[in-house]
């Protein structure tokens, strides 16, 4: 990894920016509490990528609710590539059984983890279990993945920001950005 100390000259090219993502955030919040009315929601966060978009959502919902976060996994260390193997780092911490749950996710690429976490949550008999999404790369897809709420279809592309990390770096971005092949390419 060849990050520099100026995380923005990493960037090749800002795809979202923090107008565009907090206004799309807020419609996303406004169909969500419509969508609701009269239920109580629990937003489920997918550590550590989506905290901010959740952070941002639930500001933006009108209506009670409670949060919980999950840790998954299936990246190593500094890469940009899946593994494929799902593992819990963090389960959480309060029962859902009955309750209507909204998942919140950073980005879905090829939708293995998500597959995994849908299945591992469903087992946990929820009234109901939806997905949000703030990116969607439908390009990278491998497994159909039913998302009901969805911030930005992104091409195929490697990107950084909002959340998003390549080797924990980049999170703190207010923009979602493009990262610059020489960044993360392999030097040997």
């Amino acid at each position: 990894m060849t990050t520099t100390d100026d995380m923005q000259a990493d960037i090749g090219e800002i795809l979202l920016t923090e107008g565009q993502i907090q206004a799309r955030v807020a419609e996303l919040g406004a169909q969500v509490s419509a969508d609701y009315a009269g239920r109580k929601l629990t937003l489920v966060s997918v550590l550590k990528g989506s905290l901010p978009f959740m952070a941002d959502l639930m500001r933006s919902i009108t209506l009670p609710l409670r949060i919980d976060l999950m840790e998954v996994s299936s990246y190593g260390g500094a890469t940009t590539e899946s593994s494929g193997l799902v593992r819990i780092l963090k389960d959480l911490s309060s029962s859902i059984e009955g309750e209507d749950v909204l998942i919140c996710e950073d980005i879905i690429d090829t939708g293995l983890t998500l597959n995994y976490l849908v299945r591992y949550l469903g087992g946990k008999k929820p009234h109901s279990l939806r997905i949000c999404t703030l990116l969607d790369k439908p390009a990278r897809r491998l497994v159909e993945i039913p998302v009901d709420y969805t911030g930005f279809t992104i091409p195929d592309q490697f990107v950084v920001g909002y959340g998003l990390d390549y080797g924990e770096h980049y999170r703190n971005l207010r923009f979602v950005g493009v990262l610059k092949p020489e960044v993360y390419a392999d030097p040997g």
